[in-house]
């Protein structure tokens, strides 16, 4: 179904270690409005959508929102590949730390880890895609938040295109929506 190409969606850089930036980067790879949780939700509700369009929607979406997911791990891992101990520590990572090394985990920037509960279906399709603009615009809302906390230029610069991408889903799953209320009357 998915032809992997071994280079990410979008470039990044990341000039030396930041272990605090990278623990406000986990809000967007296993948060509630993560880039995780859109992903799965998206591709699972393919299987109940009815119209073969939004089927083909929920597919391009829910595999950009892995390439999303790529990204902000890529993120994660170089601003703590080079991290110390005490570094991670005062940046508030110690328990991931303990648990995980360097490794990466689903969890959001409390150290909370990801829950299936953060996503939505419910097997109908207005709700459904209703749902899915509200994740889009949360996610919009979480990507402008970060951009007012991070400092770095390279990192604010993915994350614009990251706040960008979820605007233009929040947009196409409008459209969606208005075909299939258009379709129903």
């Amino acid at each position: 179904m998915w032809i992997y190409e071994k280079k990410l969606q979008y470039p990044i850089q990341v000039d030396s270690a930041d272990p605090k930036t990278a623990k406000l980067l986990f809000e967007a790879y296993g948060g509630q409005d993560g880039e995780l949780s859109m992903a799965l939700q998206y591709l699972n509700q393919r299987y109940t959508m009815m119209d073969e369009r939004v089927i083909a929607l929920l597919t391009d979406i829910g595999t950009e929102e892995l390439a999303h997911a790529e990204i902000i791990a890529a993120l994660i891992f170089q601003l703590t590949k080079d991290a110390t101990p005490q570094e991670l520590e005062d940046a508030g990572l110690a328990p991931s730390f303990a648990s995980h090394g360097k490794s990466l985990f689903y969890q959001n920037a409390a150290g909370v880890p990801w829950s299936a509960q953060y996503i939505q279906a419910t097997g109908d399709p207005i709700a459904d895609l209703s749902s899915n603009i509200a994740t889009e615009e949360r996610a919009r809302v979480l990507y402008q938040h970060l951009l007012n906390l991070i400092d770095d230029p390279g990192i604010k610069d993915t994350l614009s295109f990251l706040r960008e991408r979820a605007i233009v889903h929040s947009v196409r799953f409008r459209e969606a929506l208005e075909l299939l209320r258009e379709e129903t009357d």
